[in-house]
Parts: structure tokens; sequence; C-alpha cells
């Protein structure tokens, strides 16, 4: 019941209207820098970075998600158009999607390429929040032992 709380939670605060409004212009931002080829969502977010800095935290991490997930669906769209993967997550795109677009459907691979990413992105933050508090317990047994193996 804890996790469903929370989770309410946290839709309230990103359904606000300026929150969505950032989360908007992340997508936007993201998605003008991911078409640049060798750009992926790391540098990108790293370039837009001090554009957040004047925000509330959580108005910040909003758009800063925006930003990677516009990045990330900015890679697939060079990669279905020209041919050309934006960084390695796009490389499958661009096997059938540029073959698509040069039958004249690259309408219909773009669309594909957004809801599948939509899809797979809330199907991945479900998996998590139902599997992140064992995980963190698991976490905090680690002790020196493990940490050592885990070095070597």
């Amino acid at each position: 019941m804890d996790l469903l709380a929370n989770l309410g939670l946290g839709l309230s605060v990103a359904l606000q209207p300026h929150n969505l409004m950032f989360a908007f212009l992340g997508c936007m931002l993201g998605t003008l820098i991911g078409v640049l080829p060798g750009i992926g969502p790391t540098a990108t977010i790293a370039m837009l970075l001090p554009i957040t800095m004047g925000l509330d935290p959580a108005t910040s991490l909003i758009m800063l998600a925006g930003i990677y997930y516009g990045a990330q669906y900015g890679g697939s769209t060079t990669a279905i158009l020209i041919n050309l993967p934006g960084e390695s997550s796009s490389a499958v795109t661009a096997i059938d999607g540029y073959q698509m677009a040069r039958r004249g459907r690259a309408g219909v691979a773009l669309a594909t390429a957004a809801l599948g990413s939509f899809f797979a992105g809330t199907v991945a933050t479900v998996i998590l929040v139902l599997f992140a508090p064992p995980l963190a317990a698991a976490a905090l047994n680690f002790g020196s032992a493990e940490y050592f193996s885990l070095m070597v």
C-alpha cells in the first residue's frame, strides 16, 4: 500500500502544469540535440544541465528526465531518415526504419519508434518501482568482502 501512496505523491507533483511544461520543454530540447549524430542522451544531459540549475529540484529532475527521453528518441530519428544511428541503441532501428522510409513510410516508422519508446519506458519504470525496495535491502547487506569481490 505504501507503494501506491508514493506513486500517487509522485504523480501529483509531476502532473502540475508548470512541471508538465518543463517536461515538454525538456523533451523538445532533448530531441533537438539528440538528432545530432554521435551525441547521445548522456552528452545531451551534460550540455543542458546548466539550464536546470535555477529551477526547483523536482522540476529540474522532471526536465532532465524529459531531456533524457527526448535525446534517446532523437537518435532513432536519424536512424530512420538517413540510416545513421545517433547512438548504439538506435542501430537496430536503422535496419527496418530506413527501409520503411525509403518506401515512403517514414511517418509510420517514426510513430512506431515513439510508441515503442513510450511503452518500453513505462514498463521499465513500473518494474523499477516494484523491484527497487528489495534491491535496496540487498544492497545494504553488502560488506567489505562483497565490495572486494566486486573489485576483483
